[in-house]
């Protein structure tokens, strides 16, 4: 604020000698009141954006913002999972995924939750879930959602998840067939041959300010490999690293808005939670081994892509018998995020 209040007062003081000035004087003057008033507007959001309250940020503030839903913990395989619950109808559990949290699904519970008893869970290594030295596999984190469900009494469920948590849907689907109805996978498959053809370096003329889906570079994936050099770099400033992230993978920027950025990064912010993250891609190597062994699925999967659509395309007919993949116009990475409602039809749509 006291930036901001700097700032104004210059521009006041410059404003006061444009009165006095001559046409070229003006001209200069002039300018330099608009730099002053954006600086101090520029200063004025950061200084908001600093001053949000941690508490504002937890899991129970931010459940509040969603009537009907409320934040549950449980414990299965010796982990405690945390999870967000709320709604009626069918069960359908939402899994997110890096660097993000349940929070992630924020604008699409209120809609899906008039039509399904959505259970929104933090898995393993994510947001208030606990996070262990080892179990970042898909088929490990799996088990823990297959636990989860069965020790809340539910035989059956609709599964759906983006990015890394589209990995955990698809090997909860390959390992519980039983108990998925339907599978959602959305933007990226389960960790196949692909993951490990991907590029050390990127295509000549990339990388490019925002996301190429033909020539994608996925520098993260190399980053997130390494151990304990993340946690150093990153510990207690994520958001260094979730501002190229984001700004990378969404179309647009304003998409995810600084508060949500704020949720996201606190929960990323210390060095558990940064290693845990990354244990989720160091496990690709044994996701790509799980991934051999899997029969082809028989219940029906539906793929949503955005930059990721033509990528589905190719996975996914590997492994499933009864297949959909739809393409999401206007969007990055981040779906669920940038077009919310388009998902959220496409959801019921495949569903009912």
């Amino acid at each position: 604020m006291k930036i901001f209040q700097i700032n104004f007062q210059t521009a006041s003081k410059y404003n006061s000698q444009i009165k006095q000035s001559g046409a070229p004087q003006r001209s200069a003057a002039l300018l330099i009141v608009v730099v002053a008033i954006f600086i101090g507007v520029i200063s004025h959001n950061y200084v908001f954006a600093q001053s949000i309250n941690k508490e504002a940020l937890s899991d129970n503030a931010l459940v509040k913002k969603l009537p009907g839903f409320k934040s549950e913990f449980s414990e299965v395989n010796g982990v405690k999972i945390h999870y967000v619950e709320g709604g009626t109808g069918k069960i359908l559990v939402l899994l997110p995924g890096w660097p993000q949290n349940w929070w992630e699904y924020s604008k699409v519970m209120p809609e899906l939750s008039k039509k399904y008893h959505l259970i929104v869970v933090d898995y393993r290594g994510m947001g208030s879930s606990d996070k262990p030295a080892n179990g970042y596999d898909k088929k490990t984190i799996a088990s823990d959602i297959y636990g989860l469900l069965q020790k809340l009494g539910y035989k059956k469920a609709f599964i759906a998840g983006h990015d890394i948590g589209a990995q955990v849907a698809f090997s909860i689907a390959a390992n519980y067939p039983d108990l998925t109805e339907k599978l959602i996978i959305m933007d990226v498959p389960h960790p196949d041959e692909s993951f490990a053809a991907v590029t050390m370096l990127p295509a000549l003329g990339t990388p490019t300010d925002k996301l190429d889906p033909a020539r994608p570079f996925l520098w993260w994936f190399a980053f997130n490999q390494m151990r304990g050099m993340p946690e150093d770099l990153l510990e207690g400033r994520f958001a260094l690293a979730q501002k190229y992230i984001f700004h990378y993978l969404l179309k647009d920027d304003r998409s995810i808005n600084a508060f949500d950025r704020a949720v996201y990064a606190n929960v990323y912010n210390n060095r558990d939670a940064i290693r845990a993250g990354n244990g989720w891609y160091q496990a690709f190597a044994q996701d790509i081994a799980d991934y051999k062994t899997y029969s082809k699925l028989t219940m029906p999967v539906l793929g949503i892509g955005g930059p990721g659509y033509n990528w589905l395309k190719y996975s996914l007919p590997e492994k499933t018998l009864n297949l959909k993949v739809e393409k999401v116009e206007d969007s990055g990475h981040f779906i669920v995020e940038e077009q919310p409602s388009v998902v959220i039809q496409d959801i019921i749509e495949f569903l009912d």
